[in-house]
């Protein structure tokens, strides 16, 4: 019989080579044999520790969102404290970035990878891991919606929706292809210096977050 660690080894062996050929392959085109080939594990400790390769996709996010998220949490919660209203929102909009922008696949925000592998299942459109996706982060993206309501009480809460749609955006493309940063700037701007592009994304979202209500489309 396993003992206790080296079944939660192997639980780690599985979630990261089923992470890895998820964020390069996609979540559809990857079999339950090509991740027990590539983490060492069988197909019966597979299922025996998640079940389905629902509850394998299911378990990659909580492995990330539950820290990231509690993390979240915890720095809007300092945000909100802050009396002067355009300090608070500049510290919401950070407190929404900051956990997620790491380059380091055992961060917190799980990385480069994670941001790959969420953008591959969104594109790919599961029914199952789009409940997923919902489960696991529209608690959290809806607080820092209601915080920035409260920050910006004159703009429609359907315009803070989409300049938050388009905040996680910046910060997911960031993470992904840090390297077009440096191209585009011809190297005077380093994409890959996670410090500044914190810097410049929160200018960037503050700025959009300040700007007027967006007027209704034309009849």
């Amino acid at each position: 019989m396993l003992t206790a660690q080296r079944q939660n080894s192997m639980r780690e062996a599985i979630l990261d080579a089923a992470e890895d050929l998820f964020s390069k392959n996609g979540f559809r085109a990857v079999s339950m044999r090509e991740i027990a080939q590539a983490s060492g594990a069988n197909l019966g400790s597979i299922s025996y520790h998640f079940g389905s390769k629902d509850g394998l996709l299911r378990a990659i996010y909580e492995r990330h969102s539950g820290p990231m998220n509690r993390r979240r949490q915890e720095l809007l919660t300092e945000a909100q404290r802050i009396r002067d209203p355009d300090d608070r929102l500049e510290a919401i909009v950070r407190a929404f970035i900051l956990p997620s922008l790491s380059q380091t696949e055992g961060s917190i925000g799980g990385g480069a990878r994670f941001a790959r592998l969420r953008a591959v299942v969104m594109a790919e459109r599961h029914e199952d891991a789009q409940k997923i996706i919902a489960e696991t982060f529209n608690p959290i993206n809806l607080a820092f919606i209601d915080a920035l309501q409260a920050c910006l009480p004159h703009l429609p809460r359907a315009d803070i929706v989409w300049r938050t749609h388009f905040l996680l955006g910046a910060v997911s493309y960031t993470l992904i292809n840090p390297w077009r940063v440096t191209r585009l700037s011809d190297g005077e701007a380093n994409g890959e210096n996670t410090e500044e592009a914190l810097v410049q994304i929160v200018r960037a979202a503050v700025a959009a977050f300040r700007a007027p209500a967006g007027s209704d489309p034309a009849p």
